[in-house]
This record gives C-alpha cells, sequence and structure tokens, in this order.
C-alpha cells in the first residue's frame, strides 16, 4: 500500500494507492463502513477530455469521504477494474464535482451505464451554479473544483491541475499528453487525484446548507440533475457525421478565405485580423468610425463591419446603405476561416471512432442557466454549410421542434402585459405578435417594414439592445429606432413597470434576481437594467428544460440529438416523422402564467442543413 498525507482545513487526510489483492480488500472494508455513513466522493483520471476518441483510456477511479480516500489503479485491470467496477455498481450514492463527464468515461470505460451511476449521483458543480453561476472574471467563485474548495474549505487547497502540470513538464511531458503518459505511480498524480474525491465529498454538505439558507428549493436542484443526466445521454448517442462533406469544405472553405482576404489586401489589408490596419483602411475610403474599445482604439468588431456591409446579424441584405467592399471582405475571409478551423477541421479531430459527434451539453453554461453546445452552438442561425456535415441516423430524417415567439410570450407572462396576453391567449395558431404590435401603432396597413421595426423594438426589450445596437441591426435610423422604443413604452407600459420593480427588487436581495424556477441570477451594479434579459432567457431556458423531460417521459430520448438555443434536434424515423413531430410539439406545449407557450416541429431530409436549405 502507498499511502500520502495531506492537510484539509487544518485535519489529516490520507490517500490510500492499493498496490496488491490484501489492499484491495482493505479498500471494500473500507468502502463498506464510509458508504452507510453519507455520500462517498466520486473521480476519474483519464488520458486527457476527448472521451469518445480512438485513444481515450481510463486510468485511475477514486473514491473518498471527508478524510481518506483510495485511488484504484483501473489502467492496471485484473483485479484492479473489477474491486472498482464492483464499488461503481454497489454504493448507494455519490457524490462528483462535474458529474457529466465521470458518467461519459465511466459508462464508456467501466462498462457502468449512465442510466444506472446518475440516479445515485450528486453534483456539486450543479449546487455550486445554483448559488453563484457566474465565473471568477464576472465577480463570482466559479463552479470549478479549485476555487469552489479554496474559499469553501482551505484557502491553501492545491490547484491540481497547475501542479500537475510543473510535474509533466519534471518529466518532459506537455499538459496536453502529460495526463497519458504520466508514469500511473508518480506520488503528485495520485495524491491530487484522491483529494479531489475528498474535496467533493467535503463540499456537498457546505453547499446543500447555502443552498437552503438561501431558500433555493430541492426540487431546483433536482431538475438539474435530470436535465444533465439527459444531456449526457445525448452526448454518448452523438451525432452522425459526414466526414468526407467535411474534408471537402475545409478545401473550399479555405479557398474562400484566400480569395476574401485577397480582396481585403487590395484596399491595403495584409491581415485580416489586424484591427489597425482594417481601421486605417476604411478611414481611407471615407467611413467615419466613431465607436470606440475600452482601451481607446477605433471598434473594427463584427457588429461594426456588418454595418458598413450592410448585413444584418443573419448575414442578410438590410438596404440602409452601399455595402463596403472591405468591411464585406474582412467579414468574409475571417468568417470562412473560422469555420475552417473550427468546424471543417475541429469537427472531424473531435469526431469519436464511430464517426459521430459527441457533442458536449453544459446544462449550466451562462448566469441564467441557459445551455451551451460544444462546436455547434455559435453557428448562425441562417447557415446549412457546416450544417449539411452532420446527418440523422440510416433511413431516419432530421427534425427540429422549436417554440415560436417564445421570448415575447415569456416577457408577457413575467410582466402581465395585458394587451400581449390578450394576442397570444386569442389570436390563433398564426397570431404574430410582431405585425400585431407593429398594426396596433400603425393601424391595419402596416407593412412588413413597420413589424421588423417593432420586432427589434420589442427584442430591444428582452436583450436589452441599445438604440444604435438596434439601428445597426435593423439598417434603420437611430431617430426611427427611438420612435419605435417610445411607441412601445407607450403601447405596453407593464413592461417598464416591471423592469423597475425587478430592479429595486433585486437592489434589496443584494443585486440578486429570483428567477420564475427560484434559480438565482446575480446583477451587476452597472447593468442592473439586463433584469430584463436574464429573467426572461432564463424562464425561457427552464421551459426547454422542461420540454426536455416531457420528451424523455413521453419516450423519444433515443431520438434526441441535441437541445440548441429554443429548439430540440431529433433524428426520427422518416416513415413516422409526421407522428414524431406530433409527438415533439405536444411536448414543447405548455403554458407559463396563462400564456400559452407553443412550439412548431419542421420535417427536413437525412442532413440537419435541410432544415436550413441544403438539398440532403
Amino acid at each position: 500500500m502507498r499511502t500520502y498525507r495531506h492537510a484539509v482545513s487544518g485535519e489529516a487526510v490520507t490517500v490510500h494507492v492499493p498496490q496488491d489483492a490484501d489492499d484491495l480488500g482493505q479498500f471494500m472494508d473500507w468502502l463498506r463502513v464510509a458508504s452507510r455513513h453519507g455520500p462517498i466522493g466520486l473521480d476519474t483520471e483519464t488520458t486527457g477530455l476527448g472521451i469518445y476518441g480512438a485513444g481515450f483510456r481510463l486510468r485511475t477511479v477514486q473514491f473518498g469521504d471527508r478524510s481518506t480516500a483510495w485511488v484504484i489503479h483501473w489502467e492496471r485491470g485484473g483485479l484492479f477494474a473489477d474491486v472498482a467496477r464492483r464499488a461503481l455498481e454497489n454504493v448507494d450514492r455519490f457524490v462528483i464535482h462535474n458529474a457529466p463527464y465521470d458518467w461519459a468515461v465511466l459508462d464508456r470505460c467501466a462498462g457502468v451505464p449512465i442510466e444506472s451511476l446518475a440516479p445515485r449521483t450528486i453534483d456539486t458543480r450543479i449546487k455550486a451554479a445554483l448559488l453563484d453561476p457566474r465565473q471568477p472574471q464576472e465577480g463570482g467563485r466559479g463552479t470549478a473544483l479549485k476555487p469552489l474548495s479554496a474559499y469553501y474549505l482551505d484557502p491553501s487547497a492545491p490547484d491540481t491541475q497547475g501542479d500537475l502540470t510543473q510535474v509533466f513538464r519534471a518529466h518532459g511531458l506537455t499538459k496536453a499528453d502529460g495526463f497519458a503518459k504520466i508514469d500511473l505511480n508518480d506520488p503528485t498524480y495520485n495524491l491530487y487525484g484522491g483529494l479531489d474525491a475528498i474535496y467533493a465529498a467535503r463540499l456537498d454538505p457546505i453547499l446543500t446548507a447555502e443552498l437552503r439558507r438561501l431558500g433555493v428549493r430541492d426540487a431546483l436542484t433536482e431538475y438539474e440533475h435530470q436535465l444533465a443526466r439527459i444531456c449526457t445521454i445525448m452526448q454518448r448517442r452523438g451525432i452522425i457525421l459526414d466526414v468526407e462533406y467535411m474534408r471537402e469544405l475545409d478545401v473550399a472553405l479555405g479557398r474562400e478565405a484566400e480569395e476574401f482576404a485577397g480582396r481585403a489586401a487590395r484596399y491595403g489589408v495584409d491581415s485580416v485580423n489586424s484591427t489597425r490596419q482594417i481601421a486605417e483602411a476604411l478611414a481611407g475610403m471615407g467611413e467615419v468610425l466613431t465607436e470606440r474599445t475600452a482601451s481607446g482604439a477605433v471598434k473594427v468588431d463584427k457588429a461594426v463591419l456588418l454595418a458598413l456591409s450592410d448585413l444584418d446579424m443573419q448575414w442578410k441584405r438590410v438596404g440602409a446603405c452601399t455595402p463596403n467592399p472591405l468591411a464585406e471582405a474582412v467579414l468574409r475571409a475571417k468568417r470562412a476561416g473560422k469555420w475552417q478551423v473550427s468546424y471543417a477541421q475541429g469537427l472531424v479531430a473531435d469526431a469519436g471512432a464511430d464517426s459521430r459527434f459527441h457533442a458536449s451539453v453544459n446544462t449550466l453554461a451562462a448566469r441564467t442557466g441557459r445551455m451551451g453546445v460544444s462546436r455547434v452552438h455559435q453557428l448562425p442561425s441562417s447557415d446549412f454549410v457546416v450544417r449539411r456535415g452532420f446527418l440523422a441516423d440510416e433511413g431516419h430524417v432530421m427534425m427540429s421542434c422549436d417554440f415560436q415567439a417564445v421570448e415575447m410570450r415569456v416577457l408577457a407572462s413575467l410582466a402581465r402585459v395585458r394587451r400581449m396576453i390578450d394576442g397570444f391567449v386569442n389570436g390563433g395558431v398564426d397570431f404574430d405578435i410582431h405585425m400585431f404590435t407593429a398594426q396596433l401603432v400603425k393601424g391595419p396597413n402596416a407593412t412588413k417594414e413597420d413589424r421588423k421595426l417593432y420586432k427589434s423594438a420589442g427584442f430591444g426589450k428582452v436583450y436589452g439592445g441599445g438604440v444604435s445596437t438596434l439601428a445597426r441591426q435593423t439598417g434603420a435610423s437611430e431617430e426611427e429606432i427611438r420612435r419605435a422604443v417610445a411607441a412601445y413604452d407607450r403601447l405596453y407600459p407593464e413592461i417598464r413597470r416591471a423592469s423597475a420593480r425587478w430592479q429595486r427588487e433585486a437592489r434589496a436581495n443584494g443585486m440578486v434576481a429570483i428567477s420564475a424556477t427560484g434559480r438565482r441570477l446575480p446583477l451587476d451594479r452597472d447593468r442592473v437594467f439586463a433584469v430584463v434579459n436574464y429573467l426572461c432567457q432564463s424562464a425561457g431556458r427552464d421551459l426547454l428544460g422542461q420540454a426536455i423531460l416531457n420528451a424523455e417521459a413521453a419516450g423519444l430520448l433515443d431520438t434526441m440529438l441535441l437541445p440548441i438555443h429554443d429548439e430540440l434536434l431529433a433524428s426520427v424515423p422518416a416513415r413516422e416523422a409526421q407522428e414524431y413531430a406530433r409527438e415533439y410539439e405536444r411536448c414543447m406545449t405548455m403554458s407559463l402564467y396563462g400564456v400559452p407557450i407553443v412550439a412548431e416541429a419542421e420535417i427536413g431530409g437525412r442532413s440537419w442543413g435541410s432544415l436550413y436549405g441544403a438539398d440532403y
């Protein structure tokens, strides 16, 4: 038996590393006693993060309570793996920090299904996020194990990742390959692996007490665990990646990036990533650039370049000005280059051994609870080029079911906007809130342009966009936007009153708003107005979460692929696609404070891109 000592909060803790059958017997004796007194801390060490890659391996499995941890060398196989698997299968309750990762690892490498392990798991990362979802750069503690341990347990809690990086360097290893190549018996590797299990076991009761002190309901914690479980099962399934198409796209995007970089060079921009060169060239073409960065430099970010190119956020022509050819060349060169690296190359590199892309879903990616999906979450809403590379299963078609005007429905319900609610309740299946608003202001002859203007004003209320931002996005003048916003306020005065009330309540609550489901939403003191956006976005996210639970209850989990913003993407049997579409719509139809929340399913072809205009 190898044994290591450490101190946590002034208390001695022990990390054991069994070396033979007798040592493993002692571990099982400890486990039988320890598991009677509370959940067992659980952690894994692996060769990297690409769980579904061909070379991925599980190296160790760690079990611990407040004072003792055991590092079982799974990589040695035989009795070591058998004992670890037996422990994983028989313990009634585990506590894991960032459980979805370990669920997926143990499902793939140890044969312990997510369906078996997840119901027996407490995730301290979920609890920490419900206490304060902000990352350190946002003024929060973050949700990583090290800063949480330092805050709640011991300010001297070691930075295991940082210290191990030093060990890797001492052995001539890099951060990229260190976890795969470090000697299994390295003392630092084993000590810190064991400590993580101890920290998780110690954190759990503290976080639980904090949640109760702040009035966060147990039901919200359980709900988040259920969503994490379902999304990890989606990750395990993955989506078929058309690797041949992606390789062809890689070449095409490379040519596109080169072509538009060449066009930019004609205007004196040798590097499309040089802010200085772009700003100087645009000024030389007569463009007046008034916006500045925090450091005082001229701003030529995507929003500025889109406006100069006469493009909206979906890259569609606005018709507000003559497009600047340099601005458009820079935009298109940078987009092609980004897509080539992040998608055409990145997706193929990330694909599993089964040629599927196993997207990781962070169910608590934003402080509002909004989810994030690795690689694909930031794809433009109008794009089919990249999405064409994702395929439904053989004999299946892609289907997307998304909420209809959910942002405005949520705003109407939370702020109790009388006229909006009346429209949503009585307007019928084809009710269009934006045209409804335009007609209330302009009369029955309101145009599509009027609709676009008042849609922008409405989204400005939800997302907190300023006049200049909305003008850039729509192509309307700032004066037109101001008049539209003023008309919106006159038409729906409840929104301003609700915003003022929510801001007062947040200030009285320590700059924290409470969502419709009881989620704590910390606000920045200089952006209290964002409370409207936070409450609406959080409620919309939880509507999607409830839809996911409804879909699982309806037996649809084996068809679900990904949650994307306000929609669910699924691969459904082609012959029964209509029936599946109706069932998804049913699962996503509900009511929020009397306002109907409705969804519409769209059936495509074999590729995800077919839902966006691709011909396959």
